[in-house]
């Protein structure tokens, strides 16, 4: 039997209609909005509960730049909330012994200019550390509208590629597969890969 080309089009429509629809992710901009709002906080607040400038926050709130994890985590510090409260709403966990798993592939997505970044047991309310798995595709340092800076210490440690550290004290630093460095966040600095592949790290950052 034939069918024309209407028909197929008008049974493809019905069938897509009959399926739910995935609700949109909320856009972290939103999210901060709805925080600041709830919280009666101006711009300026929360730039100052947060170190991070009144006008780089503008910037998020209006999606017109993505955050870094480490922009993130100040922002989401100011808040008093989990940095993947930021990105969706986490499960409370408040049983003694508490753990997460984060199986391959799991973890909050977020990707910024420079990173492709999972933040890792982001069900776990309240730590003291924020576990992250990035794939760097920055190749310039250039791709950084403003090089990271936070209060932080961060640990980072090279599962495949090659990447640069830079920072604005200390020469370019070139780490490969099974490397790892330790630093104080507060000096600016971004991560450049350094090889053909997307280099991929293992980092801590202190909440």
């Amino acid at each position: 039997m034939l069918v024309s080309g209407q028909t197929l089009l008008s049974q493809t429509e019905t069938l897509a209609a009959s399926e739910p629809a995935e609700p949109a992710e909320e856009a972290i901009g939103e999210r901060i909005i709805g925080l600041r709002k709830a919280r009666g906080l101006t711009l300026q607040e929360c730039a100052r509960l947060s170190g991070v400038a009144a006008s780089t926050l503008s910037k998020i709130e209006r999606n017109d730049l993505s955050p870094t994890v480490s922009t993130l985590v100040k922002i989401a510090s100011g808040f008093g909330v989990e940095p993947a409260e930021l990105l969706a709403p986490s499960r409370v966990a408040t049983a003694p012994g508490r753990r997460a798993v984060s199986r391959q592939g799991e973890g909050k997505a977020h990707t910024s200019q420079s990173c492709q970044n999972r933040l890792l047991c982001s069900d776990l309310k309240n730590k003291r550390m924020v576990p992250v798995r990035t794939r760097v595709t920055a190749r310039s340092t250039t791709d950084y509208p403003v090089w990271p800076q936070s209060d932080a210490e961060i640990f980072l440690w090279v599962v495949s590629g090659r990447m640069l550290l830079h920072s604005k004290v200390y020469e370019p630093l070139e780490l490969g597969p099974g490397d790892s460095v330790y630093y104080d966040g507060n000096v600016p600095h971004c991560w450049t890969t350094a090889s053909d592949e997307d280099a991929e790290v293992i980092w801590v950052v202190s909440a």
